[in-house]
């Protein structure tokens, strides 16, 4: 029997990335990544891509400055942007609050990551 379990950063899976960011693991299996990321002012992500994740980033607070491929892209509250696999990106705050996002990944993209 299938029995559900309410998941919020205070359970979830825990890890540290960059310049004191933090990133918890909502659901994570292979086919499948949510995980609530913060990224505090003037921190960012190295660019780089997926061989074979397709990305959704939804911003729930603050404001994100995505570049993906040649484009740069503003991002702000409850607003979102599809990467797909073999798409360089990188992701940065330039604003002073902590940004609060959700990055969507079919499949993971731990491990699939390919520095540019």
């Amino acid at each position: 029997m299938y029995n559900p379990k309410k998941i919020s950063k205070t359970n979830a899976e825990h890890y540290a990335w960059g310049a004191n960011c933090d990133g918890w693991h909502l659901v994570k299996s292979d086919e499948l990544s949510i995980i609530q990321e913060r990224v505090p002012p003037g921190a960012l992500e190295v660019n780089h891509y997926h061989k074979k994740a397709w990305q959704f980033f939804f911003i729930l607070s603050g404001q994100a400055t995505i570049e993906i491929g040649t484009k740069t892209y503003r991002l702000k509250e409850h607003e979102g942007i599809e990467v797909p696999p073999k798409f360089p990106h990188k992701l940065t705050n330039n604003s002073n609050i902590d940004l609060i996002f959700i990055v969507i990944s079919k499949p993971k993209s731990h491990g699939d990551r390919v520095l540019v």
